[in-house]
């Protein structure tokens, strides 16, 4: 489990392919303590498992699945990437809970400075969107952000000063493709009211869920 507040950048030194599955070996741009075999590292957003540790280099494994679903399989030696290590219970969650298991990729369509910050506008599938809220939280590319707005096809987000500075968002250009963990909340919520809902329909025709429904069945 992380935070979505990065500790850092890497730069990726190589990937190494082993059939469908492959190897990452990335060394961190600060210090890190010494890993301990088997711990995670989001690397991107994507939950990845430490296998080797060695003169402030790690290797991690990256299952095919990780693969498909992300961008990591994509990037080049020499590729900038959002380095966060496991959050420590006991810890203060600055960002909000993220697990590191991806859920699509989503494309930068434009970005705009604002003041001494800049607002970057992301499209997304619907998918996707459907957990996606206002003022809601996202992880972009393993970034916990807050969502400033969204429409039928993205959302936008505004990136302040200081995570600019210790991430890779700044450099983002138009048309990069970028990893997308939403809110694991809202999951939770469509799967339990969804079974309330077959429930319902049992007994009558189906509805939409709405403020009325969750009290009626004491979600509210």
């Amino acid at each position: 489990m992380f935070t979505g507040l990065i500790e850092g950048t890497g730069i990726l030194l190589r990937t190494e392919r082993y059939g469908p599955d492959a190897r990452m070996v990335i060394r961190p741009d600060f210090r890190m303590e010494t890993a301990v075999l088997g711990e995670s590292i989001s690397v991107d957003g994507a939950c990845l498992t430490v296998i080797d540790f060695q003169q402030e280099i790690f290797t991690a494994d990256v299952s095919a699945e990780t693969l498909s679903r992300t961008t990591l399989g994509r990037k080049n030696p020499g590729s900038r990437v959002n380095l966060e290590r496991a959050l420590k219970l006991g810890d203060r969650v600055g960002g909000h809970l993220v697990t590191g298991h991806i859920d699509g990729i989503a494309v930068l369509k434009e970005r705009k400075p604002e003041g001494r910050s800049l607002r970057l506008f992301f499209d997304v599938s619907r998918d996707i969107m459907r957990y996606i809220i206002e003022k809601g939280s996202v992880a972009v590319n393993g970034i916990s952000l807050t969502v400033n707005g969204v429409s039928s096809a993205g959302f936008d987000v505004n990136i302040v000063p200081h995570t600019a500075s210790v991430t890779t968002l700044v450099g983002m250009q138009v048309g990069v493709e970028v990893n997308i963990e939403t809110d694991l909340i809202g999951k939770y919520v469509e799967k339990l009211a969804g079974a309330w809902v077959g429930r319902f329909e049992k007994d009558g025709p189906a509805r939409d869920i709405d403020l009325d429904f969750l009290k009626q069945h004491g979600f509210a």
